[in-house]
């Protein structure tokens, strides 16, 4: 939409304009299941009263200036053209059901309805510009609502944060969600100002360097030149536009805390990584026997948050108590927006062994290097140098060429502690997509959206992922098992 620039108009910011360009124009989708009947009634008046349409970013038109500059423009917000109602059921290939001839649906076959629903979505929609960037679709049959938000208005932090102040507990109606358990006070002594002190300090510093140095000319070169060899999951030419499947891959998060345990000082991150290499390996195992080289690098990039880790919660509360202003402030730990980095994941085929917890030795050892690095920081500035200097033409196209030099995007956000209601509706599950995992009290989702073209069967590759987590943790058991008799 182009109009004259008004002095109320506000611009957007590099990282909002990068992704309006058209190899990297990207939605975001969120995928909310209840456990009761859609009240639509009920929902459009939550929706109206929510903290979300009072935000700056979800009442603006995008717009642009005679120059082609893009601006924010206040507008007034009609529900009625952002809440799209789907009453008729689907099926698996996301056609609808003539309801008058009957039929019986599986829980898994709702799925995959849902699923493909939003797969089609993610390629075939784009968001109108003649409103704000933002859409509810309601399938009322399946009891879900796919929420769909331009990721120029925010990062999935920015938007969780949002959506969930519009939730509450279900064991308490007037309490917010919980998305970072609460910190346990430790009082330390005080530190010994000696020399083994001094030399660990030293020592990290330079571990810090060097990490940085190495994987910010490996970020540099993979964005330019280097490539990943070919497999039987590499895209081609013009991938992001090809037709999409979505598959889920769910895990118990008390599982992978299991296997956590079984490795010193793993984290969750790892455990997930460590399944991702196991289950690429053995997805491409069964898609090409004996094609792939023994550690052949598979290369992955993940995004990752930079701001502090507390901010995730104040982002939640800013929202809560209307202090939008708070939230647009680019000093504030909170900020909202595009606040991320992104990191190389480099995983590496090996066939199946003795040790399945050899995956997550791998991956905590090369996440442990990655962790004492700036690169996420480095990839983040870069980024905002081209666009500042450049524009967003260059960095765009610097950007693409990273994506199509490696092999698969990550993300992982973490959702709420505790069961959440929306609207008075109890919510069974919560699911956002890419190859995107997401806690939601004591369970976890992976979302894998992939050209069918290339992976015809995610359903399978969801299975690899699963039956990962699931040997690691009867790996963990059986060592267990044998430590206690001795």
């Amino acid at each position: 939409m182009v109009c004259p620039e008004t002095s109320s108009d506000e611009p957007l910011t590099p990282a909002g304009r990068l992704f309006l360009q058209p190899e990297t124009n990207l939605v975001i989708h969120c995928i909310i299941r209840g456990e009761n009947p859609a009240d639509m009634d009920t929902i459009k008046s939550a929706i109206k009263s929510s903290l979300m349409v009072q935000h700056p970013r979800f009442c603006s038109l995008l717009v642009r200036d005679k120059n082609g500059f893009e601006h924010w423009r206040k507008t007034p917000i009609d529900i009625d053209q952002h809440v799209i109602v789907v009453s008729n059921r689907l099926d698996k290939s996301g056609n609808f059901i003539d309801e008058t001839q009957g039929s019986t649906t599986t829980e898994e076959d709702d799925e995959a309805a849902v699923n493909q629903y939003v797969a089609d979505l993610s390629v075939s929609s784009p968001l109108s510009t003649d409103k704000p960037l933002w859409e509810l679709h309601v399938l009322t049959a399946h009891k879900c609502a796919v929420f769909r938000i331009h990721h120029s208005l925010g990062d999935g932090i920015s938007l969780m944060s949002m959506l969930m102040a519009n939730c509450r507990r279900t064991d308490d109606a007037e309490a917010l969600p919980r998305m970072v358990p609460d910190k346990k006070t430790v009082i330390k002594g005080e530190k010994g100002r000696d020399w083994f002190w001094l030399f660990g300090v030293l020592w990290w510093l330079l571990k810090m360097v060097v990490f940085t140095l190495l994987f910010s000319v490996e970020f540099v070169l993979r964005s330019l030149l280097v490539s990943d060899e070919k497999t039987a999951i590499t895209g081609g030419d013009g991938v992001e536009l090809w037709p999409r499947k979505l598959a889920t891959a769910k895990f118990l998060l008390d599982d992978m805390k299991l296997v956590k345990r079984a490795v010193l000082d793993t984290t969750i991150n790892d455990v997930l990584l460590g399944m991702v290499s196991s289950g690429l390996s053995r997805y491409l195992d069964h898609r090409t026997p004996n094609a792939l080289h023994e550690g052949q690098r598979i290369t992955g990039v993940a995004m990752v948050n930079i701001r502090p880790q507390p901010g995730l919660q104040k982002l939640l509360k800013f929202c809560f108590v209307k202090d939008l202003s708070k939230l647009m402030k680019s000093n504030t730990k909170a900020r909202w927006g595009n606040k991320f980095g992104v990191i190389l994941i480099p995983v590496y085929y090996h066939k199946g062994g003795n040790d399945p917890l050899e995956y997550l030795k791998r991956a905590k050892a090369m996440v442990d290097k990655k962790k004492h690095s700036l690169e996420a920081y480095f990839s983040y500035k870069i980024g905002d140098l081209v666009m500042s200097l450049l524009g967003p033409k260059y960095a765009c196209m610097l950007n693409y060429k990273l994506l199509c030099n490696t092999t698969f995007t990550l993300s992982n956000v973490a959702g709420p502690l505790e069961e959440i209601s929306f609207a008075g509706n109890p919510l069974s599950s919560i699911k956002a997509i890419t190859m995107h995992m997401l806690s939601y009290a004591g369970k976890a989702e992976m979302q894998i959206l992939v050209a069918k073209d290339i992976i015809p069967d995610p359903e399978f590759l969801a299975k690899c992922f699963e039956d990962a987590l699931l040997e690691m943790k009867e790996a963990v058991l059986k060592t267990n098992k044998a430590q206690a008799k001795q």
